[in-house]
């Protein structure tokens, strides 16, 4: 009689160094059309993502990206256009681009602006944005400033009180410094859940906890597929986040000349899934305040944060997987990468 086997998994993973899978990336990138810099910036934005742990916004997005670019709906060959408009405003206008491009384009003279008069706007319109927000802001403190930023998305969320989806998934991005840890980081999405962690859903067979969405006939639902066909989220918090949906609204579109989430149609651009909008950026240098160093204050605050209970801060589940993700490198599936070097045609 022969001995029992060990249970073996069916899923075998390939380990990938974050170099390599920003190489991969950014060769897909450039099959489907973009520019060196831009395939440069997108892919290291991606490779991040899967290397933090942040999966909905890594390369679970390249099939999307590469639709999106196939369908001719987003110039991935844009060249974004600077504008110095005041002492402490910088406009970006990226030409039908995606959005961190136009950051990177952006970024030396919102820096220096902010240091010069201590705060500092960056408006960018005529974006794509279809990445995680929190990359776009985490860079600034650790160069010792405080940076928030706002996105608008498609329309995907009814207002609290509604009856119909009007608003996106509208996040909200903030990161500060502090003395001895990494940044204070958080990334949020004002609707219930992230549009992303509703596809993983639906393409894993889960369902979702309720008073995240509703059905095509606006009854709730668990079901993360009748949200995405017909369905749509519902704000997080009832009329407080539906408020600072709003706000998102007003100050990433309206304010910097962007669309509305429903201020655009892709139906003639079949595949096209990223948002056309519009988002802003605001950077402060804490240097500018009186009183002891900002870093400081923030680990105070943190101290006493961990002294109440407070086992986990916004972003350590993140730091903890980049530290183990540098060490051990970055595992994928044998079928997602047999499908990124599909994409890449290699």
């Amino acid at each position: 009689m022969s001995a029992p086997h060990d249970h073996v998994s069916t899923v075998v993973s390939r380990i990938l160094s974050l170099e390599e899978l920003t190489a991969l990336l950014e060769k897909i990138f450039l099959r489907h059309g973009t520019s060196a810099d831009v395939a440069q910036v997108l892919a290291q934005n991606c490779a991040g993502a899967e290397r933090d742990g942040a999966h909905s916004h890594g390369v679970f997005r390249m099939p999307g990206y590469v639709s999106t670019l196939k369908s001719g709906w987003v110039n991935g060959q844009a060249v974004p256009v600077v504008e110095d408009v005041a002492s402490g405003f910088v406009r970006v206008d990226a030409q039908n681009g995606f959005a961190q491009p136009a950051l990177a384009a952006a970024r030396p003279l919102l820096v220096e602006k902010a240091r010069s008069a201590g705060i500092a706007v960056l408006a960018i319109r005529n974006s794509h944005h279809f990445a995680a927000l929190w990359p776009d802001v985490e860079p600034f403190a650790y160069e010792g400033l405080v940076a928030l930023s706002v996105v608008n998305s498609m329309t995907c969320v009814v207002p609290h009180g509604a009856d119909r989806p009007l608003f996106g998934t509208n996040p909200i991005a903030f990161a500060a410094p502090r003395a001895d840890g990494e940044p204070i980081v958080f990334d949020l999405a004002t609707s219930a859940i992230a549009h992303g962690d509703v596809q993983i859903a639906a393409r894993k067979g889960e369902r979702l906890a309720p008073g995240m969405g509703v059905d095509g006939l606006g009854q709730p639902t668990q079901d993360p597929k009748a949200i995405l066909e017909g369905g749509a989220l519902l704000p997080f918090g009832g009329h407080k986040g539906s408020a600072l949906s709003m706000m998102v609204e007003l100050l990433a579109a309206a304010l910097t000349g962007g669309n509305f989430s429903f201020e655009f149609d892709w139906k003639n651009h079949p595949g096209a899934k990223t948002p056309w909008t519009g988002q802003l950026l605001i950077v402060i240098d804490p240097s500018k305040a009186a009183g002891q160093s900002f870093a400081e204050r923030s680990q105070e605050l943190v101290r006493q944060m961990h002294g109440v209970g407070l086992k986990r801060l916004p972003g350590d589940r993140r730091h903890h997987q980049r530290a183990k993700s540098r060490s051990s490198g970055i595992a994928l599936d044998e079928q997602t990468l047999r499908d990124l070097r599909e994409l890449a045609g290699s």
